[in-house]
């Protein structure tokens, strides 16, 4: 019978640089013993990159990528939620069961997962919105042309300047969408708290340590830019890294940088 998670937000830790390294290590660990599930979870977004840009590449219409980019947030924590099983179970010494791992991934819509992909859904559509409020603000009395073939509006005043104020203003959601789950996602598997405890709890960490954190944010925005270059290829490495890594980054600040995997020891509890 499956133990039940502890109730209540864990005491985090400080947060060092040192920190970072240890959980990228252990990720890269993690990635080395569980290739196979790295294959899988992250050919999911390969194959879905490749088929949003063949079907906008054949039908010409750019919003095919909107879709995309609104339903990934939609499956995205389920997949991480893959990751953070994986490491906990090398972690604590259990077999990578195939089953188990996805009965894992499969009951977390039992929980509060569900309400948190809902809440950054909501937090990209507002950016949508917003989007196009400000290309009509700065670009909508401009000559009527087709800004996907003829790139030259984008290069006027007005195109500049909705350039950098757009960039501003997307910055700001990718940093609260950051700031809201970074350690919520982890903390929402290992723990028995709502949705919004936990994101509250990862709001508050990276604002009481704002140069550790959105460093670890920036490094995270460029090695998944990066990974996209090759035709998505690298993100069979970057994808299952950072997940990996986010989960013990989450262990590590609850935990303390040792291994807990004696259950005579650990204050954590096991969910198989």
């Amino acid at each position: 019978m499956p133990d039940v998670p502890q109730l209540g937000v864990p005491d985090l830790g400080p947060v060092s640089l040192k920190t970072f390294k240890l959980a990228l290590s252990r990720a890269w660990s993690d990635y080395r013993q569980a290739s196979g599930f790295a294959i899988i979870f992250a050919g999911f977004y390969v194959l879905a990159g490749w088929f949003m840009g063949w079907i906008t590449w054949v039908t010409g219409q750019s919003y095919w990528l909107v879709f995309a980019a609104i339903g990934f947030p939609m499956v995205a924590p389920f997949a991480a939620v893959g990751f953070y099983d994986i490491s906990r179970r090398i972690e604590q010494g259990r077999a990578l069961d195939w089953m188990k791992i996805f009965s894992v991934i499969t009951s977390q819509s039992k929980r509060q997962l569900p309400s948190i992909c809902a809440v950054i859904i909501v937090v990209f559509l507002f950016w949508f919105f917003l989007a196009h409020m400000i290309f009509a603000l700065f670009l909508g009395l401009s000559t009527m042309t087709n800004v996907s073939s003829s790139l030259d509006i984008y290069f006027t005043s007005n195109g500049l300047t909705m350039l950098a104020f757009g960039t501003a203003v997307g910055a700001g959601f990718s940093a609260l969408l950051y700031m809201i789950t970074v350690l919520s996602l982890p903390l929402l598997l290992d723990r028995e708290v709502d949705f919004v405890t936990a994101m509250i709890t990862s709001f508050q960490y990276v604002a009481a340590h704002p140069v550790p954190m959105f460093g670890w944010a920036v490094f995270i925005a460029t090695f998944t830019l990066v990974s996209m270059i090759p035709l998505f290829l690298g993100l069979f490495i970057s994808l299952p890294l950072l997940g990996h890594a986010t989960w013990h980054l989450y262990d590590i600040l609850a935990y303390g940088p040792e291994d807990e995997t004696d259950p005579q020891t650990s204050e954590k509890v096991v969910e198989v």
